[in-house]
């Protein structure tokens, strides 16, 4: 994500829910600062998810229509069938659109999972994905696509990965069958999935030590830890007391979890703010 340009085109390949939205978070965010027009496409109905989820991630769109949130079927389908051309006189006419608006360039996301659909066509899917090149040979246009690995077979994904020039993901500091520590990048900080013991804490203080060099409050999103020891929690600690006067860690974690961070003291540091995640054990 730090290194994406205007007028790239990056493939976005998840498992993780959580991990998607942070880099569509970061993708928006990046995409409001440098004063662009924003279009998320997304599944009927989850308009409103999507919002919530920027917000809760602390992307604020701006007034004048610089966010807009749409629904995948009416945007990709035509008569129930997709076509490349259409899809690709849409994304052109948008683009047209920005710039008679006034930004200074068009930034767009799509989730691809509505062309595993049996009213869509996956062969048109990967026309578009080749022909759409040319919308971005003037810098203006930059889109990351979507893909679900559970929902695409081996050889789409194979194809997108080979179609878009960028690739975009989380740093990954550490992952097993068991845990997963990874960058978080809205709000900037790490995520813990998973279950974590002392056999683990090197791994949790490298990733640690990356969101301390990065400056500011700190966010240690927890949410899918299912497990934590005493050493684990007391490397969260270490790192507080480490923080700068002014700065802060946020924790947001189940309630297994904030028991551990009791026993150590975590929520006693004044630096530490802890919120339990909603629906969380």
């Amino acid at each position: 994500m730090d290194d994406l340009r205007p007028g790239d085109h990056a493939c976005l390949t998840y498992s993780d829910a959580e991990e998607r939205l942070d880099i569509v978070a970061a993708f928006v965010r990046d995409g409001l600062g440098a004063g662009q027009k924003v279009i998320c496409f997304t599944d009927v109905g989850g308009q409103v998810d999507v919002a919530n989820e920027l917000a809760e991630r602390d992307v604020k769109p701006a007034n004048g229509g610089q966010l807009a949130i749409r629904d995948n079927d009416a945007a990709w389908l035509s008569a129930g069938r997709a076509s490349a051309t259409n899809m690709i006189e849409m994304l052109s006419g948008e683009l047209e659109t920005a710039h008679r608006d006034g930004f200074a360039g068009l930034r767009v996301t799509a989730d691809m999972c509505w062309a595993t659909r049996p009213v869509a066509a996956v062969d048109e899917l990967l026309v578009f994905e080749t022909r759409v090149a040319g919308l971005f040979a003037d810098g203006r246009l930059t889109a990351i696509c979507q893909y679900d690995r559970q929902s695409f077979d081996q050889v789409t994904l194979a194809f997108a990965a080979k179609a878009h020039p960028r690739a975009v993901a989380a740093a990954v500091y550490y992952e097993d069958p068991l845990l997963r520590i990874c960058r978080q990048h809205a709000p900037p900080g790490i995520r813990l999935a998973g279950e974590i013991d002392y056999r683990r804490v090197p791994e949790l203080n490298q990733a640690l030590a990356e969101a301390l060099r990065l400056g500011g409050d700190i966010h240690v999103n927890l949410t899918h830890l299912t497990f934590m020891d005493a050493a684990a929690a007391a490397a969260l600690g270490q790192a507080a007391l480490s923080l700068q006067p002014g700065r802060a860690m946020a924790i947001v974690c189940g309630r297994a979890v904030r028991k551990v961070l009791d026993l150590v003291g975590v929520p006693d540091q004044p630096a530490v703010r802890i919120r339990l995640a909603h629906g969380r054990p």
